[in-house]
């Protein structure tokens, strides 16, 4: 059997900690019970064997064997087939699942993230701010009905979908009660809080080499 490899930053300021998208890939691992090893790339002066193994310069990517991707989405689903632990074999509840982990990247964190940079910046953009309320506003009437969104049971695009809501400033924006209990309970998971904190050790380990 390959080495699942999950490459991440050697190291990045605060802000992002507990963040960067290695995370979703360690936390699938974890779920699946899957072997895997951490390797590092310069967060400052990357390379050209970077760019070259990730066109954009950014993290994470999986290496597999002879299978390389980058783009923890498609990590996830390369992820998410070796384990019926993240995602459903049969036709219907597979459907399920890369349908709703698609929506997560597409539909969600595609409006989510250029709406709270610009909160962050403090730069103004009220259509942005209507376009975000009325995708969290449809998440949130689906999960009124129903505590995963695939399958009936916790699969990848659970934890996709929860690591794309839980930014704080995602979850203190306009009242979700139905969103905050799934987000909370998917979170809640062994998994993630195993991830979690070894990303936030990896990071803070890093600190000590720089000083």
């Amino acid at each position: 059997m390959s080495e699942l490899i999950i490459w991440t930053y050697d190291w990045v300021p605060e802000g992002p900690r507990g963040f960067v998208r290695d995370l979703r890939l360690r936390w699938a691992c974890e779920e699946a019970g899957l072997a895997y090893a951490v390797r590092t790339v310069p967060f400052e002066d990357r390379g050209a064997e970077h760019f070259a193994r990730q066109p954009f310069g950014q993290v994470p990517f999986l290496t597999d064997g002879d299978v390389e991707l980058f783009e923890s989405g498609a990590g996830l689903i390369h992820l998410a087939r070796k384990s019926e632990k993240l995602m459903a074999r049969d036709p219907a509840g597979e459907a399920q699942t890369l349908q709703w982990t698609i929506a997560a990247l597409n539909s969600i964190e595609m409006v989510t993230v250029p709406w709270w940079f610009f909160e962050v910046t403090g730069s103004q953009n009220d259509n942005l701010t209507k376009w975000a309320q009325s995708r969290l506003g449809h998440v949130e009437s689906i999960l009124k009905t129903r505590d995963y969104l695939a399958a009936d049971r916790f699969t990848v695009a659970d934890l996709l979908m929860a690591d794309v809501l839980r930014v704080e400033k995602l979850r203190a924006f306009g009242e979700r009660p139905a969103t905050e209990a799934y987000v909370a309970r998917i979170t809640g998971r062994l998994g993630f809080k195993k991830a979690h904190a070894d990303q936030m050790a990896h990071f803070a380990a890093a600190d000590k080499k720089r000083t």
